[in-house]
């Protein structure tokens, strides 16, 4: 990645944020989502390619109410502000901000004014997404209105000598019909980035970064046989060698056979330094009795490094701890103290992790969506079965099980999420949905097998699609895949007389249960 090839996109708690750096890296430009509370001298020491100001749920005039440093706007950075962000730029610059007499969400017409970089290949009239209920009503000094909707008198500005823009729609999301388009003309006629940044370029960027980092000493890594876990054991060993070793930790929360297929895997066919430690004992142990599902997630994460700590000892000069966390991990486990989103669940990448674990933290992925990370290890030479399996929990099945996690309900669990797996595999649709899995409720229902009446346990199907984790829709399964696998099920898995299927989407569920 060049020099100045980043684009800054500052959090105001938009449930957005996350789309606008996607959007950027589709352009092929590095993003990276940061604190709005980041100091201008921060930025400055970064320089990057430009500054983006998302929205949020605040009005810039309530107390409290997040603001950045007005520094910013002082180190000849290309800046654009959307909805949140054009506010607080209006404000911080000696404009007004007020109520509007009516709040505006939804889909508007946004009508040009003037010739705007901005709006190179827009039409003049166009349909944009809006959502806020106030706005700007007058302009900071230097500044001129491009473009205005019904509702809105200024729907966008820009004051072109100090390259600062905003704009009260959303670019971001699909129902701003030349989105994309805006938010392209912003980072290449604006910023004037070159759209280099690809996943070899990352690969040379982040093994660096490793060996820098790690100089020399020793890494481990946990191991799970997932996605990001592999692509990160594959980035770590790419970059240091044998300096690391992975570690497999069964932690009698892992998939049928999972064990067997990561030992060949790794420690077989990849040849990495792997060392495997049985511990279904001690974690079910821990979780005995324990249904709330953050304490589930810390008691798994914090055993976790426990049982690190204790397989590194006869390694020599280990120093860090490498996890497969991806950035939509980051995003949601960012906590309302360092960022105005509100914390959804922690993971166990980053929310289980106690804070005198011994070891450093290696992150690689940190910076990457899923599709990236697929990417990422297609470019490193994994086999396609491994970069495109479906994403798999850290905590495992722990928290595909509601309630309590009891051995008996794992093993119902296992070969029901097995059969799951198989009849979409034979279907062609494993690899073209994003997750399918099984979860085990814990209920039970009645029912009649053969003569007799039973009082067994309920599985439900989750299956969805995404692009990064970060939104999921629910997949409509075919009816007669559904029947199969329900059938199979019900025939097969003793202990279980009723499957069911999720069909909400995300928001306002999360992907996983628990």
């Amino acid at each position: 990645m060049k020099q100045n090839e980043t684009i800054l996109i500052f959090d105001f708690g938009s449930q957005y944020t996350q789309l606008i750096a996607r959007r950027i890296r589709e352009n092929h430009i590095y993003s990276q989502i940061i604190s709005c509370r980041t100091t201008a001298e921060d930025i400055r020491q970064i320089a990057p390619a430009g500054i983006i100001l998302s929205g949020g749920p605040a009005s810039v005039y309530q107390e409290n109410a997040p603001v950045c440093d007005p520094g910013i706007f002082h180190l000849g950075i290309p800046v654009l502000g959307i909805c949140y962000g054009m506010q607080l730029t209006t404000r911080l610059l000696g404009g007004n901000v007020q109520r509007g007499a009516a709040r505006e969400y939804g889909k508007a017409v946004l009508k040009q004014e003037g010739v705007s970089a901005l709006f190179l290949n827009v039409a003049p009239e166009s349909t944009v997404w809006m959502s806020h209920g106030d706005k700007v009503t007058g302009l900071p000094a230097g500044f001129q209105r491009t473009a205005w909707s019904g509702n809105t008198e200024f729907a966008a500005m820009e004051n072109t000598a100090r390259r600062i823009y905003g704009i009260q729609f959303h670019p971001e999301v699909v129902h701003t019909e030349y989105g994309k388009t805006i938010l392209k003309n912003f980072c290449f006629a604006v910023c004037h980035c070159s759209g280099e940044w690809n996943m070899t370029s990352f690969i040379e960027t982040a093994s660096e970064e490793i060996r820098e980092k790690t100089a020399g000493q020793n890494v481990i890594l946990g191991l799970s046989g997932g996605v990001d876990s592999s692509v990160a054991a594959a980035l770590i060993h790419h970059a240091i060698g044998d300096n690391l070793t992975c570690i497999f930790v069964n932690n009698g929360l892992l998939r049928k056979n999972e064990a067997e297929r990561v030992k060949e895997l790794f420690g077989g066919t990849f040849h990495i330094p792997l060392r495997y430690v049985d511990a279904s004992d001690l974690f079910l142990d821990r979780l005995s009795g324990v249904t709330e599902p953050e304490r589930k997630r810390k008691i798994i994460g914090k055993t976790f490094v426990e049982v690190f700590d204790r397989a590194a000892s006869g390694l020599e000069n280990v120093v860090f701890l490498a996890q497969g966390t991806t950035y939509p991990d980051v995003i949601e486990s960012i906590s309302i103290d360092g960022n105005p989103s509100a914390i959804i669940k922690s993971h166990h990448n980053v929310g289980g992790l106690p804070e005198t674990m011994k070891l450093k933290l290696l992150e690689p992925l940190s910076r990457l969506f899923k599709d990236e990370v697929r990417e990422l290890g297609r470019q490193l030479g994994l086999p396609e079965e491994m970069v495109m399996r479906q994403p798999f929990p850290g905590p495992g099945l722990g928290v595909r099980i509601l309630g309590e996690v009891k051995r008996e309900n794992l093993n119902i669990l296992r070969n029901a999420d097995a059969i799951i797996v198989e009849e979409m595999k034979k279907a062609g649709l494993y690899y073209k949905v994003w997750q399918t899995f099984g979860v085990f409720l814990p209920i039970r229902s009645v029912g009649v097998m053969g003569d007799e009446r039973t009082y067994d346990n309920v599985i439900a199907i989750r299956s969805v699609e995404s692009q990064d984790g970060m939104t999921a829709d629910w997949v409509k399964l075919p009816y007669e895949l559904l029947d199969t696998i329900s059938r199979r099920i019900v025939n097969e898995v003793k202990g279980v007389n009723r499957v069911v299927y999720d069909i909400t989407s995300k928001p306002p569920s999360t992907i996983e249960w628990e």
